[in-house]
């Protein structure tokens, strides 16, 4: 094969696009859906519960609450923390705006504190300079499902009486000192919408060791209703059901469900071939001088939701959008996570003093790896050929634009 990159006319080396990520459904999966439609019953059910059961196993918590989707999970969490009205949230802003979204919802204020440069995640160092006396909780982001500092991260909560929630929608089997990801904050949301490992097409559960925070999720999640006798300001028969707060309909369907319990049952298998993969792109690119590659937390096992690399310009006579578009031309579907949230427009346009500066930059850090940032195909129903042609369609363009 010529060393002419596609977009320069060379051949494309892979002959279809190959899709930067895509879920693993099989006959079982499938079956486990028919059945629920053929069961009659569609609605939150009996199946919700033993998925929620399910995952709480999985992660070693005692509760879980499954929900709509994770941006649901992430302000359930929140709603059940008591966070609300001028309350302050710290969070990584190299995210997606989900994770800063629920705060808005509660009328909390957002804060967002830097990056570590080298593990792209939120830096305990930033996040202590953060708190004031309105900080009332942190939601940290295990961010392409590579675990953060926990333990720092705690420390800092402990120290100023805050709750922690983690934002854990990449990390499902994720581990930290070798306990799984779920049961080790107060509050740990997942996602299983696409393109998640786990699939539910959209959906989100919380877990929690508490009882108190799981019984308000479950509120929450029912419109505020509560139907439970003991629990009724006046039980006038079992026809009785009340509303005693605000809530949303945040429900998980049995189908949804059903494809969870499926879908987790192959949690591990997804992150082995997840993890091989990975490998196969770090044995090759984690040497090459136009490359910067996250470091992975040595106290934790990574979920590799995202193969994310950040390209040094400075030795490479192109942009990150060239790369991009060259990539593409190869047939190899590549992304960018995330744009810094208070980057969005919509964060710009609420004038918030910690979100719309007039000077400077609000994180430097996570700004300048912005502008960088690349995410390459990783998903289990991925080849050894089609990672290999990954590779050879970065290895391509990357040596084409060396300095």
């Amino acid at each position: 094969m010529s060393d002419k990159p596609a977009i320069y006319g060379g051949k494309p080396v892979c002959e279809h696009l190959l899709p930067l990520a895509g879920a693993a459904v099989d006959d079982n999966d499938i079956q486990a859906v028919t059945e629920v439609l053929r069961g009659g019953r569609l609605g939150c059910g009996e199946t919700v519960q033993r998925f929620e059961r399910a995952v709480a196993e999985y992660v070693g918590a005692r509760y879980a609450v499954a929900l709509s989707s994770g941006a649901a999970g992430l302000h359930v969490a929140l709603m059940s923390a008591a966070v609300g009205h001028e309350e302050e949230v710290i969070t990584s802003p190299l995210t997606h705006p989900a994770t800063a979204n629920c705060i808005l919802y509660q009328g909390g204020i957002h804060t967002f504190a830097d990056i570590n440069s080298a593990t792209f995640n939120i830096n305990p160092g930033a996040v202590a300079s953060k708190i004031s006396s309105r900080t009332e909780a942190l939601i940290p982001v295990h961010f392409a499902g590579n675990p953060c500092d926990l333990d720092a991260l705690h420390k800092l909560a402990r120290d100023n009486n805050l709750i922690v929630i983690e934002d854990a929608a990449h990390a499902l089997g994720g581990e930290y000192d070798g306990k799984k990801i779920g049961a080790l904050s107060d509050l740990t949301v997942f996602s299983f919408s696409d393109p998640q490992h786990c699939y539910t097409g959209e959906g989100g559960v919380v877990t929690t060791n508490s009882e108190e925070l799981y019984e308000w999720m479950m509120i929450f999640r029912e419109n505020g209703l509560v139907s439970n006798p003991r629990k009724l300001t006046r039980n006038e028969g079992p026809w009785r059901v009340e509303m005693q707060d605000r809530g949303y309909n945040y429900r998980m369907t049995e189908m949804q469900a059903a494809l969870g319990i499926a879908q987790l049952a192959r949690a591990e298998e997804f992150i082995e071939r997840r993890t091989a993969i990975a490998e196969m792109y770090n044995q090759v690119l984690a040497g090459h001088p136009a490359v910067l590659l996250p470091e992975q937390n040595p106290r934790g096992r990574s979920t590799w939701h995202y193969f994310l690399l950040a390209l040094r310009l400075e030795h490479i006579k192109a942009s990150r959008s060239d790369i991009f578009h060259a990539l593409r031309a190869e047939n190899v579907e590549v992304g960018v996570h995330y744009l810094p949230v208070f980057l969005h427009p919509y964060y710009l346009w609420i004038g918030h003093p910690d979100v719309c500066t007039l000077e400077g930059s609000l994180c430097p850090r996570a700004e300048e790896l912005y502008q960088c940032l690349l995410t390459l195909p990783l998903y289990p129903a991925m080849t050894d050929r089609d990672v290999q042609d990954v590779i050879t369609a970065v290895i391509r363009v990357l040596n084409y634009y060396m300095l």
